[in-house]
C-alpha cells in the first residue's frame, strides 16, 4: 500500500466549507480531492442528518462533477464502487473513534488511518475488478476479501 501523505485539515471551519460546498455545488473543482471527499463524506455523516447519504451521495457527486465542468462517464468522474467503499470505510472508522470533535482532528485521525489511504479498496479488490466500467457505473462485490 501507499505511503501517500494526506492534505491534513486545520479547522472545523474547513470541514464545513467543502462539505456544504459539495452540497451547493460552489466547492471549486481545484479542492474536491481524496481528502476532501473524505472529509465531506464525514461532515455529511455527523452533522447533515437531513441529508440521506445512501440514497443519494451518488447524485450528490455526480450533479457537482457536472456543476465543475467534470464528466461523469464510463472513463472519469463518479465512481460507485470506490465511493461505497470508502462510506463503508468512514462508517467503520466513525464507529470505532473515541470521539466526536474537533471535526477536523477527526477527519485527520481518518486520514492517517488505513481507512483514509487512497489504496484502502484495493485490501478488498483486484485492480481489475474496481477499476472496471461496471464498478465505476454499479456496485460490484470485493473479489480479495470482504468488507469490514
Amino acid at each position: 500500500m501507499t505511503d501517500h501523505l494526506p492534505r491534513l485539515f486545520e479547522s472545523d471551519a474547513a470541514i464545513m466549507r467543502i462539505g456544504e460546498g459539495l452540497l451547493a455545488r460552489t466547492l471549486p473543482r481545484a479542492e474536491w480531492t481524496h481528502e476532501a471527499h473524505l472529509a465531506a463524506t464525514t461532515y455529511v455523516l455527523l452533522r447533515r442528518p437531513d441529508v440521506d447519504v445512501d440514497a443519494s451521495l451518488g447524485d450528490i457527486i455526480r450533479a457537482y462533477n457536472a456543476s465543475v465542468g467534470g464528466v461523469n462517464s464510463d472513463t472519469e468522474g463518479y465512481h460507485e464502487t470506490i465511493t461505497r467503499t470508502f462510506l463503508a470505510g468512514v462508517r467503520l472508522f466513525l464507529a470505532e473513534a473515541d470521539r466526536r470533535e474537533p471535526l477536523f482532528e477527526l477527519v485527520n485521525d481518518l486520514l492517517r488511518s488505513p481507512i483514509g489511504k487512497r489504496d484502502w479498496p484495493l485490501r478488498f479488490y483486484s485492480p481489475e475488478r474496481l477499476f472496471s466500467v461496471e464498478a465505476r457505473r454499479s456496485w460490484v462485490r470485493p473479489d480479495r476479501a470482504s468488507l469490514p
